[in-house]
């Protein structure tokens, strides 16, 4: 039985759970359906944040963006609380060896993120690219101290033009129920594909690598995504669509864990303990997140609450979330818009097919009943046959906030100093 097992943690952009595997007919990502094949999949995988800094800084540190200080984007000057500790800082105690090698988005220099080597500083890694410099390092390294492996990839990230991503036919696509049916959106979502479809390519060729190695078949593989689609009322919202992310594990071969589906409510807070307890490290004092896999299988989760946030994207636009297994209470602390659109999303196909009732003013509190309302389209905040509901959650909301001692609650949050050259912040 392996003790301290290799721990490969693999991640891409903007994914969200468009999958094959996970109920999107026609995608084209047969690697990793077949990974899916041979791996536990948790359905209900969730995002602490709907963007790429907050949501990969839970990932890294198992705490929610305001308690790690990741609360909009690295570029922007946001860093790291110097007191919190990182993934590969928290496997080291246990004598990981640990290396980047590709994306990250956490800080503007990876050298600082805790991880013994980084490969490949640029800020766009392409997914072709970080396999093969993935396989490199897999070669190169054949023996010696157990290590983390975090395999960062740019894709599937806005823009997908052609020439490096062949679309497919638009007439196949799914077009979900929050976005308009239309040319425009099933040729934006065609080309989506096809980015996927790149991006599977490099995975398939990570997995061979990883299974190549002579301890390929002893380790933990992890994939994900750091939130959800890049399209108007995913990216950006803590709608289902911002949040929900794909997440497969598959064990050591000598574990003797069953691959399936899990439907517990999972979070990537659960990421860093689970992870500490594959390594045999002891987590932070603190965390929230659950350990979801171990020797014998799946852990259930049990009843629990997800909350989510989201502070600054490129403007101030703090929302906070409370989802449990059957609904969801969010909380607007300022006017804004309805859906509010990142750069890249208006510049999207999308959105030269939408109308303009985006626009309109946003209320200060949603409501959704998720069995009935998956997507998220009807707010049930004023129905009075649910205000027994609506209150429960936002004192549930109004508690985690204290406890967490969420910024949010002192008023409008303050943005960093802008990021200067020769100065770490």
């Amino acid at each position: 039985m392996t003790d301290k097992p290799d721990l490969y943690l693999i991640h891409c952009h903007d994914l969200g759970d468009w999958l094959t595997t996970y109920g999107y007919p026609q995608i084209p990502s047969p690697n990793l359906d077949a990974f899916a094949a041979t791996s536990v999949v948790f359905d209900r995988a969730f995002a602490t944040a709907p963007l790429c800094t907050p949501a990969r800084s839970s990932i890294f540190t198992g705490r929610l963006p305001h308690e790690n200080g990741l609360m909009g984007l690295t570029h922007t000057g946001w860093t790291y609380r110097p007191d919190v500790p990182t993934l590969p800082e928290v496997v080291r105690s246990a004598g990981y060896h640990s290396a980047l090698i590709g994306l990250q988005h956490e800080d503007l220099d990876a050298r600082v993120l805790g991880f013994d080597e980084v490969h490949g500083l640029g800020f766009i890694p392409r997914a072709l690219e970080v396999a093969t410099l993935t396989e490199r390092w897999l070669a190169e390294n054949p023996d010696g101290a157990p290590f983390l492996l975090s395999i960062g990839m740019w894709e599937v990230h806005r823009p997908w033009p052609e020439e490096d991503y062949e679309p497919v036919d638009p007439a196949s696509v799914r077009v979900p129920d929050y976005l308009p049916d239309n040319e425009h959106t099933r040729r934006d979502i065609s080309q989506f594909y096809g980015a996927i479809r790149q991006m599977d390519e490099a995975f398939g060729r990570i997995v061979a690598a990883i299974d190549a190695h002579p301890r390929g078949r002893d380790a933990v593989i992890v994939f994900t995504t750091d939130h959800g689609v890049a399209f108007p009322r995913a990216k950006s919202t803590l709608y289902d669509s911002g949040v929900k992310v794909a997440l497969m594990m598959r064990a050591p071969g000598t574990w003797g864990v069953v691959a399936g589906r899990s439907d517990g409510m999972v979070s990537h807070l659960d990421l860093l303990p689970t992870l500490a307890d594959f390594a045999g490290a002891k987590a932070p004092d603190g965390l929230s997140g659950l350990v979801l896999l171990d020797k014998s299988g799946v852990v259930d989760p049990g009843d629990r609450r997800l909350f989510l946030e989201k502070t600054y994207h490129d403007r101030y636009d703090p929302i906070r979330a409370v989802r449990t297994s059957t609904a969801k209470y969010i909380r607007n602390f300022v006017d804004a818009p309805a859906l509010p659109l990142p750069t890249d999303l208006e510049l999207s196909q999308t959105r030269v097919g939408m109308d303009d009732a985006h626009l309109r003013p946003r209320p200060p509190e949603e409501l959704y009943l998720l069995t009935d309302d998956p997507s998220e389209l009807n707010n049930r905040v004023d129905d009075p046959s649910l205000s027994a509901l609506r209150e429960g959650l936002s004192r549930e909301l109004d508690r985690h906030l204290r406890s967490t001692q969420d910024p949010v609650l002192a008023g409008a949050v303050a943005p960093p100093p802008a990021p200067v050259r020769g100065r770490r912040q």
